[in-house]
């Protein structure tokens, strides 16, 4: 595989765990702090929104889901992990 391949698989791969831990800041700050306002809630929303936004649209049209746990988030972060998973034989 070409190095520049390569680079980009590692750039995806790292990207997604920023992401990822994005999202686990995000989570247990709305469990710590659900009605915070900052630079840091605004910067983990902006970093993690569109990726559950898009997964978020999905689901609303085939689940009527209005339960505590938001299942867009979860599904994001499995979709991520198995992108991931793809990814590591190739970095």
């Amino acid at each position: 595989m070409s190095t520049a391949v390569t680079m980009l698989v590692n750039f995806v791969y790292y990207l997604i765990s920023v992401v990822q831990l994005a999202m686990l800041v995000r989570a247990v700050l709305s469990w710590v702090m659900p009605d915070a306002e900052g630079t840091l809630i605004n910067f983990l929303y902006a970093i993690t929104e569109p990726f559950i936004g898009i997964i978020r649209r999905i689901t609303d049209r085939f689940v009527n889901y209005s339960g505590p746990l938001d299942l867009s988030f979860a599904i994001t972060v499995i979709l991520l992990t198995v992108i991931q998973l793809i990814l590591a034989p190739y970095r």
